[in-house]
C-alpha cells in the first residue's frame, strides 16, 4: 500500500498544530499571571470581569478542589488518557471539519491543564466573570474562575454537539 499524498497527511498536521497552538497560548496566558500576581490576588478589568491567581486540584468549576490529593492523579490520569483516545481519532482520516475542530479544541485545552498538573501539582485560574453588575438580586455572584485550557475544552464540546447535530440533521430523510 502507497504512503498517503503530502495533502492527505497536511489537514491531521493543521488540526494537532492547533492543538499545540492552544497549549501555548494557554502556558504563556499562566506563565504570565503566575509572574504578575500572588495567589488570591486580582485585578479588576471591567464591571463583570477579574484577572485572579487561583489553584484548582481538582476538575472543572473546582469540582473536588478540596479532596485529597488523590483527586489530581485522577484527573491527570483521565486527561492523558482522553487524549489519547482524541489523538487516535484526529488521526482518522475522512473527519469532517468541525468534528476536527471540536477534537483539536478538547486535545489542546485537556494537555494545557494535564502539563500544570505535571508542573505544579494544580491547574492555575486567572479569569474570573461575574454578574454582580447585574442587579442587586445577583450581587457579587462569581463564575468559578478557569483559563483558556478550559475555554478550549468548552468551545471543543460545543463544537462537537453542533458537528453532531448537523450531522443527523444531514441523515435524517426530509
Amino acid at each position: 500500500m502507497s504512503a498517503p499524498a503530502p495533502a492527505a497527511r497536511a489537514r491531521p498536521l493543521a488540526w494537532l498544530a492547533l492543538a499545540a497552538g492552544v497549549i501555548i497560548a494557554d502556558q504563556l496566558a499562566k506563565a504570565a499571571v503566575l509572574q504578575a500576581m500572588q495567589p488570591g490576588d486580582w485585578t479588576a478589568v471591567t464591571g463583570w470581569f477579574n484577572l485572579v491567581l487561583a489553584f484548582n486540584r481538582g476538575a472543572a468549576f473546582s469540582f473536588l478542589d478540596s479532596s485529597a490529593a488523590w483527586q489530581g492523579y485522577l484527573f491527570l490520569g483521565i486527561a492523558l488518557l482522553a487524549s489519547g483516545v482524541i489523538l487516535r481519532l484526529l488521526l482518522r482520516p475522512g473527519n469532517r471539519a468541525l468534528f476536527s475542530l471540536a477534537l483539536a479544541l478538547i486535545l489542546g485545552g485537556a494537555l494545557g491543564n494535564a502539563t500544570d498538573r505535571l508542573r505544579y501539582g494544580h491547574v492555575v485560574d486567572f479569569l474570573d466573570f461575574h454578574w454582580g453588575w447585574l442587579g442587586s438580586l445577583f450581587a457579587g455572584g462569581h463564575f468559578p474562575a478557569f483559563n483558556l485550557a478550559d475555554s478550549a475544552i468548552t468551545g471543543g464540546v460545543i463544537a462537537l454537539i453542533v458537528d453532531e447535530l448537523f450531522h443527523l440533521k444531514r441523515q435524517s430523510p426530509s
